[in-house]
């Protein structure tokens, strides 16, 4: 029996995009495994494990793991799943797979070179241990190629999937206003630029939600500000973290899907707006162009003129085009857990 384990430790982190990352990819690779042959375990937290089910195979991540590995004798590949993890497998008996979701820091830390330096040293360290490199967008294999050294190692491109699930019941939040609105998801720190948004609250009667973790205070008073400036601070709600349940229900009755971030290594609430056939909206920054395809419209710039125009040019071509909503959720097809789930087992099989 040929025993993989898959790295769920950020799932002690809810209302994350690594969260519904180890989830779902955990998942759909459990169910296309031979379980006469091979076997996943899940490292994860206790708090996090009832997710996967009682039938499940676990190994408990402890915090102590950062300085005491766990015994990797008996395991045959370890798929380490965020290349900033400070649990990684150091013995060579174990093959080692790592996913680089992105080097944001290169853009967040630019005023500190330091930590810039010490990050990539961190990374080069796991890379240098790896046997096969996974990166989740085209863009983020080119920073890897560009600021880190591959040498001979494999390096795969395996984009995300669509973390919808048609089986939940959308709920409204209580939080968000009657009224046609536009929706926008994500940690709320400055990489995501959301303070651009209230620009498009000009000139119209649409509200602005703004779902996710509130991490950075002073950055959501930034954006409060923005909107004061513009005289639409009524119409901003930032609501922030919200279940599956409610998120499905803002992504299927929000008017666009706006998403200005200016550091995305993929960018899952794009595909996840894609299933909703929702107009969307984005920066033109990093992988977004890669993830968003034909299908979206482009902010190159942030100036508010710039982002009206290109919003009302956008919103009179989807209502124009007859087969845009099939064009944008044909594209959601692309980004399916289950093809992902084949291609990464392709890969452990090599590997074992």
């Amino acid at each position: 029996m040929k025993k993989i384990v898959f790295d769920c430790e950020r799932m002690k982190y809810p209302h994350t995009g690594l969260y519904h990352y180890c989830l779902n990819l955990a998942k759909a690779i459990a169910k296309q495994l031979d379980p006469e042959s091979e076997q996943l375990i899940h490292y994860v937290n206790k708090k996090a494990s009832n997710v996967f089910g009682s039938d499940s195979h676990f190994l408990w991540q402890k915090s102590f793991h950062k300085f005491l590995f766990p015994d990797t004798s008996k395991i045959d590949l370890w798929h380490t799943t965020f290349q900033n993890t400070s649990y990684f497998p150091s013995k060579r008996n174990v093959r080692k797979v790592l996913t680089i979701h992105d080097l944001n820091f290169l853009i967040e830390k630019q005023d500190r070179p330091d930590k810039i330096k010490s990050l990539l040293q961190s990374i080069q360290e796991k890379i240098n241990r790896s046997d096969e490199i996974i990166c989740i967008s085209n863009f983020t294999m080119s920073e890897v190629s560009k600021h880190l050294d591959i040498a001979e190692k494999p390096l795969n491109v395996i984009y995300n999937g669509c973390n919808i699930n048609e089986n939940i019941s959308a709920k409204r939040p209580t939080t968000v206003p009657d009224g046609e609105f536009l929706f926008s998801i994500g940690t709320v720190t400055d990489k995501k630029n959301f303070h651009v948004l209230p620009a498009l609250l000009t000139k119209n009667s649409y509200s602005l939600v703004i779902a996710g973790i509130h991490s950075n205070p002073r950055y959501v008073e930034k954006i409060i500000s923005s909107a004061r400036s513009l005289g639409v601070e009524k119409r901003l709600h930032i609501i922030g973290a919200v279940s599956e349940a409610e998120k499905n229900w803002c992504l299927a009755n929000c008017s666009a899907f706006v998403f200005p971030s200016l550091a995305e290594g993929f960018g899952l609430p794009v595909v996840e707006a894609m299933h909703h056939k929702k107009p969307i909206f984005l920066s033109d920054k990093t992988s977004l162009p890669e993830i968003g395809g034909d299908v979206a419209y482009y902010f190159s710039d942030f100036d508010p003129d710039h982002m009206r125009k290109v919003f009302e040019e956008g919103m009179l071509d989807y209502q124009r085009t007859p087969l845009k909503q099939e064009l944008i959720k044909e594209r959601s097809f692309k980004f399916d857990w289950k093809n992902i789930a084949d291609q990464h087992i392709k890969i452990y099989r090599r590997l074992m």
